[in-house]
């Protein structure tokens, strides 16, 4: 018999759900184990032309949409309007899978992904 987990997690007010199979998928899938907390990565996206709160905020929205499908929790942006950067704040289990949410959300790729440790 098959049992699926569904996985509810709260981002910024919002809640996105996941479905996760059994521990044979995920290594079939190549993705960590459910329990897995990832990596913490800060991505820099130097020059976003055009760069508003909104359009920021709506890219952030497209992130949230599609991350639960690569492991990947987007957690916090901030943007400067005038220079046109942009930093995202990710739990993820790879830089590539934080890359890819990027790219298939809404094709604005990190020039920069540095993987972090929280300060105390």
């Amino acid at each position: 018999m098959h049992y699926q987990k569904l996985l509810l997690v709260f981002v910024g007010g919002m809640a996105a759900i996941a479905v996760l199979g059994c521990k044979e998928e995920q290594a079939q899938a190549n993705l960590p184990p459910a329990h897995s907390s990832g990596h913490l990565y800060l991505d820099v996206h130097n020059r976003v032309e055009g760069l508003t709160a909104e359009a920021v905020a709506g890219a952030h929205q497209k992130d949230l949409a599609i991350q639960g499908k690569y492991r990947v929790n987007y957690l916090k942006y901030w943007y400067d309007e005038g220079s046109g950067k942009v930093f995202c704040l990710v739990e993820a289990p790879s830089k590539e899978a934080a890359a890819t949410v990027h790219k298939e959300a809404h094709g604005l790729v990190a020039d920069e992904i540095t993987e972090v440790k929280e300060g105390h």
